[in-house]
């Protein structure tokens, strides 16, 4: 069965303007991409694309994606002095616009950010009415929408590690509502991303961490 949108998905969510898709959508792309680092960025490189290339300053999308990096909610009333703020942070960014890029949907961004040796790459895509679609997160297909708790498993390539992970997840009875698997090639890395309706618990976490074949695992509570 389809999933129904509720009243509160097709009017957008509480937020600054002027516009959900090119504000809302941007903040809450930049959230996930800052919570995907997992910790507040030192640089930052953001390439708006298509339609997003031609409007990002006039519907304040630059303002949107700093605030977003910076932790800041879609109804933050600090989204309008974003860029002052993240220079007081000390974080050091750069726009980049690419106007024609077919193969993506017209409101995309790209964001590069690195804090010490860490860094991560996120490609998103703002949907409409503050909705979002995180198409890619360090070159892995995601198509996570930030709505749910979320898992991140980067791991070697084995048989059964699927429904191995999933069986650790029935157990604290913690029901998957999307999962995409993408890997580099067959036997190579692959990173599984799991949206759950509930957190799943520590324990279990910690024990998927200590599994020989696992590498990393990330875990995003819902934006909001």
């Amino acid at each position: 069965m389809a999933e129904r949108s509720s009243i509160f998905d097709m009017i957008g969510p509480v937020m600054i303007g002027p516009s959900s898709s090119h504000t809302a959508g941007v903040v809450r792309i930049a959230l996930a991409a800052r919570r995907i680092l997992g910790m507040q960025p030192e640089t930052a490189v953001i390439t708006f694309y298509n339609s997003f290339a031609t409007t990002y300053e006039g519907h304040g999308s630059d303002r949107a994606a700093l605030a977003g990096l910076l932790g800041y909610s879609t109804d933050d009333a600090r989204i309008r002095d974003a860029a002052s703020h993240a220079e007081e942070a000390g974080l050091k960014w750069q726009f980049k616009p690419v106007g024609n890029a077919g193969t993506l949907h017209p409101n995309s961004i790209r964001l590069k950010l690195t804090a010490g040796e860490h860094s991560a790459e996120v490609l998103g895509e703002s949907l409409g009415g503050g909705v979002i679609n995180i198409k890619e997160v360090n070159g892995f297909t995601a198509n996570i929408s930030g709505n749910t708790s979320t898992l991140m498993i980067l791991a070697d390539d084995v048989k059964g590690s699927i429904a191995f992970i999933a069986d650790i997840l029935s157990h604290d009875d913690c029901n998957i509502a999307t999962m995409t698997c993408s890997r580099k090639g067959k036997n190579d890395i692959a990173c599984l991303f799991i949206e759950t309706d509930s957190e799943p618990r520590k324990l279990s976490v910690q024990y998927m961490e200590s599994l020989r074949w696992v590498r990393e695992i990330h875990y995003m509570d819902r934006l909001g």
